[in-house]
Order: structure tokens, then sequence, then C-alpha cells
């Protein structure tokens, strides 16, 4: 396998696609408002919170998600969100990286003092003040640091998930659970292209997450079909506990330009529909499809290896045959501070356990920029990636690395 200087991984221009607001603060500051709005944590020092929440190995992916419960809490003023957005930038961009899309879903933060426009503006002015910040010294030669926001519409939802959703229940109590779902993700969709097409927030797309498991994408085609008619991106979580059926519909219901993990697309174990009888045939078609399409996967070693028990070694994660198969893949954290990772510690980790050669390392960094959900105008993302390549190539050059 090709050796990397550790240093030149942490120095390349890089993208982080997949990363969650929420799941990605800082620890101390995450201390710090607890004390501040009197949130009850199980401690109060990083020490503390890292041997009992934030762990580096779970049990599951439902002990994987308990921290959410604690993150979110804090999360509830528009100058927590602000801040929390801003030291996400900055630390992101000390390791490297380039061009930043942070994701989470506004429902769980709106209140009577945030609406959904005052959520967003606030993680908008975080991000982009750190963006002027950082601009601000990035010598001439070297990409500046961008950011995109994506909404995330949940799957599914309890009302103590948050008090918009406990209000939406109150109000639609004859109404089956389903329903208020759907109803859930078309507001939010409605109300994401209203934004985008009114103010300079820069919102690039929509997502969807949570539990796959008896929640299908297809219940929420209405929201998806609403942004896919107004020119907005999408990224679908799929095929992380579920298996190709999930990625299939992914693309195919909701318009998927991008695909959230992709964990399961070679798994014929984890295929359930009983229509389905040549596994092998349907999962060969799948990823031509998708290769074909150059539909980018959103791969997150550090956080699949954490919540799919069954897989015991990096190795034997399904990045492998994405390799095998020329797939557009981008290396991605998903929650730094849950899963306790980097961009450059995820880098890393694939280096170590596959062989990528020079030049697929850098097909896969540029994967990362130019499957970027950027709101640039296409000339200008262009000269961009542009940019990002000929610093790439003049680190290589620094480092003796050739293609």
């Amino acid at each position: 396998m090709t050796q990397y200087d550790p240093d030149f991984i942490r120095r390349i221009p890089k993208t982080d696609l997949h990363v969650h607001l929420d799941g990605s603060l800082r620890i101390e500051t995450l201390i710090d408002i607890a004390k501040e709005e009197k949130v009850t944590l199980p401690s109060y020092t990083p020490e503390g919170l890292r041997e009992t929440v934030f762990k580096n190995e779970y049990r599951d992916l439902d002990e994987y998600l308990q921290g959410f419960g604690l993150t979110n809490k804090v999360m509830q003023r528009a100058e927590h969100l602000d801040q929390i957005a801003y030291e996400l930038a900055q630390d992101n961009f000390e390791e490297g990286v380039r061009y930043l899309e942070v994701r989470f879903a506004p429902q769980l933060h709106m209140s009577d003092e945030l609406d959904f426009e005052a959520v967003l503006r606030a993680v908008d002015t975080g991000l982009r003040r750190a963006r002027n910040e950082i601009n601000a010294t990035v010598p001439a030669d070297e990409p500046d640091f961008d950011y995109g926001i994506i909404v995330i519409a949940m799957r599914f939802f309890a009302p103590n998930f948050s008090r918009y959703y406990r209000l939406l229940g109150a109000v639609h109590t004859h109404s089956p659970q389903e329903e208020i779902i759907r109803l859930a993700s078309l507001e939010l969709a409605r109300a994401t292209v209203h934004l985008r097409q009114e103010s300079d927030i820069q919102v690039v797309a929509f997502d969807l997450a949570g539990s796959e498991h008896g929640y299908p994408a297809k219940d929420h085609e209405a929201a998806f079909d609403y942004v896919h008619s107004h020119f907005l991106n999408k990224t679908v979580h799929a095929g992380e506990a579920y298996g190709p059926e999930s990625i299939f519909q992914a693309i195919t219901n909701l318009h998927a330009d991008r695909i959230g993990h992709g964990l399961r697309l070679f798994s014929p174990d984890h295929i359930r529909d009983p229509e389905i009888r040549d596994k092998d045939a349907y999962i060969k078609n799948l990823v031509d499809y998708i290769a074909n399409n150059r539909t980018t996967i959103e791969v997150c070693l550090t956080s699949n290896m954490q919540t799919a028990r069954d897989i015991k070694n990096v190795a034997d994660h399904s990045l492998g045959k994405m390799l095998d198969h020329n797939l557009s893949i981008s290396f991605c954290t998903d929650n730094r501070l849950v899963s306790n990772t980097s961009v450059t510690q995820e880098i890393a980790l694939a280096v170590e356990h596959f062989d990528i050669t020079p030049r697929q390392l850098k097909n896969i960094v540029a994967y990362g920029f130019k499957r970027s959900f950027s709101y640039k105008a296409y000339v200008q993302k262009r000269r961009y990636v542009r940019q990002v390549i000929n610093f790439y190539e003049k680190l290589q050059g620094e480092f003796g690395i050739a293609d």
C-alpha cells in the first residue's frame, strides 16, 4: 500500500460533504452551554463525557444516537447555534478543509423565539463570520474556504424530539403518524425553497435522515418532488442500516444526487424485498446505474464501524468494493464529536486499510469539490475546482508524491 506523510494528508485541500451540526460540537462548548442553560449532563468534564457518552466504540446505533439528545438541548438559542457553526468552520479549516457542507434538522430547534428562518440565519451567520475571518488569511494562490447548508427532513420523529414536533402532533391528533411525518417533510421543503429564493442564506441541498427501518424513503416523495422541481440538490441517508433497496428508493423516488453512507450497497443479505429473486443481479444493476450517473457516495468510515457491529475490521468495509468499481466517493466525518474524528483521520484510516494510489486519492479529493452542492455558478465552481487541484498538485511536488 502507498504510504502517505500524515502532514501531507493534513495539508491537502479537503471537503466534508456529510457532517451533522448537532453531532460535531466542541465538547468544551457543549459543557459550557449546558452549565449556562442548566442542562443536566452525566459529566461536566471532557474526559467524563468521553467515557459515558461520546465513546470510541458503541454497542449499537441506539447507543450511538444517545448523545444527540444532549447536544440538541444546548442548541435552542440563536447565539448558541451561531457559536457552534462558527467553531465547526474554524475546526475544519484548521485541518485543511476548504469546503464544508453542514447539515441539520431545523425543526429540532424551532420555538416561539426561533422560527425556521431564524434558525437557519443563526447557523449561516456563524459559518459566514468564520469564512470571512479565514479567507482574510488565505494566501492568494490557495483556494478559499466556503460552505453550504443542507436542510434535513426526518424519516420519523416523536413528540419528545422538539417542541415543534410536539405541537405538530397535538394539532393532528386524528391523523396517522405516516401522514404527520409526510406533512412535516413537505412543510420543511416549502420553507427551504422559499428561504433559498428570498434570502442570502447559503442553503444548498435537502436531505432525509433517521432510522431506515420501517420508514421508507418513498413516504417523503412529495417533499423531494417539491425541492426537485425548484432546482434544489438532494442527498439522502441510505444503505446505512438497510440495504440496496433503500439506496434504490433514494435515487428513484427522491431524485438523490448523492447518497449518505451507502454502506450496505454490496450486501445481498440486507435485501428484504421478496420479489427480488436474483439479489446479485439487482446489486450489479444498481452499482452500474450509480457508476454511470456518477452518484457520489458520502463515505463515513469511523461512524460506520461504530454502528455496524457486524463489520469487525475497517478492511471489510464496502469502501473496498466502491474503489474496485471506480465509484464516485468522498470521505466524510458524519459526526466529529460523536465519532471523535476529523476528515484528516478519515483519509488516514482509508489509506491505511485500502490500497489507494496517489492518483486515486487525488481523484477522490477532487470528487468532493466537483460533486459538492456549491451555491456558485457552474463556471465559478469549475475555476474553484481547478485552483484546488493546482494547490493539491503543488503539495504533491513538495512531498515528492507522483501520480
